[in-house]
């Protein structure tokens, strides 16, 4: 089992993280997962990373097939969940073409990546990359395995993410009851309901941190957005 899916099962028992065990296991999830990455950055020599409360070095690496849009979107959404801003600066840096070197992956999240990474460096065109990104995940622009995953789980958060930047607070709100409404969906299938990735809506999640922490007011309450992760209840408990 991944950090991350070791995190999500977890809180079938503890789905609003009150426990610190949970928080830590979150916290562990996305120090790997940006670790990932800024072993693919060119620092030219080893760097140090804190993971699971050891600082440990990272060594340099050329892209590899985990390096991929996929996880470099878990790992934003995870930095985005426990306000990791030099993470977030950091995973900002991974070129999108680099991310492309590790294929699989429809054209669509590679515009929307670099809405994301636009967006928190303050750089580019997010609205046209976000307007690519909603163009391209159409159903018929989808490889027909993943068109189920997209439409219910990936595409949903880029038009809460677009409300967010709209400081629309009623749009806002309606597209993430939206968004959690397509994850239940996909996740209360026969063959899916036990799989422990689905007890959180972590592209949900973390825009409603995002829009939480700037002072737009999250109205909804789902055991798919834990409360203290939402709330930012743990932040500081421990260095990360």
């Amino acid at each position: 089992m991944s950090a991350k899916g070791t995190a999500f099962s977890f809180c079938a028992g503890d789905p609003e993280v009150e426990v610190l065990e949970t928080w830590n296991a979150f916290v562990v999830g996305m120090q790997i997962g940006s670790a990932m990455f800024a072993s693919v950055l060119p620092h030219g020599e080893p760097i140090e990373r804190m993971i699971a409360h050891e600082k440990r070095l990272i060594e340099p690496s050329p892209p590899q097939h985990y390096t991929n849009a996929g996880n470099w979107l878990e790992a934003f959404w995870l930095a985005m969940v426990c306000r990791e801003a030099g993470r977030l600066d950091e995973l900002c840096e991974v070129p999108v073409d680099l991310l492309r070197a590790s294929s699989g992956f429809d054209p669509y999240i590679y515009s929307w990546v670099d809405a994301l990474q636009g967006y928190w460096l303050r750089r580019g065109d997010v609205a046209g990359s976000l307007m690519r990104a909603m163009e391209l995940s159409a159903p018929e622009e989808i490889h027909p395995g993943a068109r189920e995953a997209v439409s219910h789980l990936m595409y949903p958060v880029i038009p809460l993410f677009i409300r967010f930047l709209e400081r629309d607070v009623e749009g806002f709100n309606e597209a993430l009851v939206d968004s959690l409404r397509w994850h239940k969906s996909y996740w209360s299938t026969e063959d899916r309901c036990k799989d422990g990735d689905g007890n959180v809506a972590l592209g949900p999640l973390a825009v409603a941190c995002m829009a939480r922490d700037s002072g737009l007011p999250v109205e909804v309450e789902s055991h798919y957005l834990p409360k203290h992760l939402l709330e930012g209840s743990w932040l500081n408990e421990f260095p990360t």
